[in-house]
């Protein structure tokens, strides 16, 4: 049985167990009070019988899921001959590969020789045994769980307080996997890095002012000796997002201050779904206008001003990511405003102070932290901004604070180095986690100095 129709079987199963561990609840109820003898509302039983036949049944689900591959390429591995099995690791693993490609009919039988034919009947075999074996226990195992939970159904069982603490610790779970999730990915880079610092060292890359990742190939090659600065990529990237939030935060800011507080609920209605929609336009998209429409216009203004513009240049990316960005400060400054108490805007106008006043000097001053969070989210998404970069600003790395020049971004850098099939015992390739890892800390930095921010106007206004 393949997983797909066993989870939908054990999908089934969890509804027969909340109808009959129901109808058990208010089998049990009796005397004079009727339902009202039951600690708990009926629904909660079942509830109670459908998490008992499913949570085990999908852990023993999981558990199998992971181990399976690992448990089929033992037991094929152990029947082959002795000389296959001695081969090399990396060369055993391209010959059980074959094996299993054939075995799902993804591999040509004219590659391979008998042994490896033989091999791929005995993977079917035990593919087909599992799966069966799975569908069985795991089906077994739920059944198991509905009826004991059905059978315990009492008038003074607490199936509400079970149901409730088998959310609160799957809630916990969730919360759970997150943490190990951005655990995971900071060890991951993390280890990388390592790596590339113990080549090149931590303060040639941090105060290095020349990005250049090329590497010789062969010991007697020149001009490719590597130069792995960061300054110049940290300084594109604050150049551009700069530009871009310029644009962005006050445009943002006052179109929220409008819809909130001046518009009306028809014209709201009509614009706010408008300007959201730009949120959903692909970046590459925005590259290409960025690319094609603003770039031009760019250089011919200023150079019509008399000024020396690149082609691609920083202005014209930062200014099409500010216009990308627009919906998420707008957006969420919006809500924030909102969310502010009607009564501190009735106890300013009630003491005689403008609409304006009232505006700046309470509304905005109680919404400061949730605007916070709002530029902040614009300003990780100017940060970790790639496409529009690469086709609007270029990839050459300069140590300028001139936005009419050619710069370009972290992520940028990090997208060129791993493009392609790369070896990653090369400083080129490892560079891009040390840049990642260098990207993390800047996006801490700037969540560190928003909950700042938020911790401290809070106290004020709550």
């Amino acid at each position: 049985m393949q997983t797909p129709t066993l989870i939908l079987v054990l999908v089934a199963l969890c509804l027969v167990s909340f109808f009959f561990a129901r109808q058990r609840s208010k089998s049990v109820a009796t005397g004079p009070d009727g339902l009202a003898s039951l600690h708990s509302l009926p629904k909660h039983y079942g509830y109670m019988a459908a998490a008992w036949a499913a949570l085990p049944a999908l852990i023993l689900l999981g558990l199998w899921i992971g181990f399976q591959p690992g448990i089929i390429s033992a037991l094929v591995i152990a029947g082959l001959p002795e000389p296959v099995r001695s081969l090399p690791p990396a060369e055993l693993g391209l010959y059980y590969n074959q094996v299993q490609g054939f075995a799902e009919g993804m591999v040509d039988a004219t590659w391979l020789d008998e042994d490896q034919i033989q091999a791929a009947q005995h993977y079917r075999e035990l593919v087909a045994s599992m799966a069966w074996t799975k569908a069985a226990l795991v089906l077994a195992l739920a059944a198991a769980g509905a009826a004991l939970a059905i059978r315990r159904i009492t008038p003074a069982l607490r199936a509400r307080n079970n149901v409730e603490s088998i959310l609160t610790w799957l809630l916990f779970a969730c919360s759970f996997i997150a943490v190990l999730t951005t655990l995971g990915i900071v060890l991951s880079v993390l280890f990388e890095a390592i790596r590339f610092f113990n080549i090149i060292p931590l303060t040639d890359f941090l105060f290095g002012l020349q990005w250049s990742p090329q590497m010789a190939i062969r010991a007697d090659q020149v001009g490719a000796s590597g130069s792995f600065g960061f300054v110049p990529l940290l300084v594109g990237t604050l150049l551009i997002s700069a530009v871009a939030l310029l644009i962005a935060v006050p445009v943002g800011l006052m179109s929220a201050i409008y819809l909130s507080e001046y518009a009306t609920r028809q014209f709201r209605a009509v614009t706010k779904p408008v300007l959201e929609v730009l949120a959903g336009v692909p970046t590459v998209v925005y590259g290409f206008f960025a690319a094609l429409t603003v770039a031009p216009v760019v250089r011919s203004v200023g150079e019509s001003m008399g000024l020396t513009v690149a082609s691609e240049s920083a202005l014209a990316a930062g200014l099409v990511m500010g216009i990308m960005i627009i919906p998420f400060v707008m957006s969420l400054s919006d809500d924030i405003i909102n969310a502010v108490p009607v009564s501190l805007r009735e106890a300013s106008l009630g003491m005689g102070a403008t609409m304006s006043e009232t505006i700046r000097k309470v509304v905005l001053p109680a919404a400061l932290p949730g605007i916070v969070g709002g530029i902040l989210l614009a300003a990780s998404r100017a940060i970790g901004e790639t496409m529009i970069v690469v086709m609007a600003a270029g990839l050459s790395a300069k140590l300028t604070a001139n936005p009419l020049e050619a710069v370009t971004t972290i992520t940028v850098q990090i997208v060129t180095l791993l493009v392609g099939d790369q070896e990653f015992d090369s400083p080129k390739t490892l560079a891009a986690f040390a840049l990642g890892l260098v990207l993390f800390f800047v996006t801490l930095m700037l969540n560190v100095i928003a909950l700042y921010v938020v911790r401290k106007y809070r106290e004020q206004y709550e």
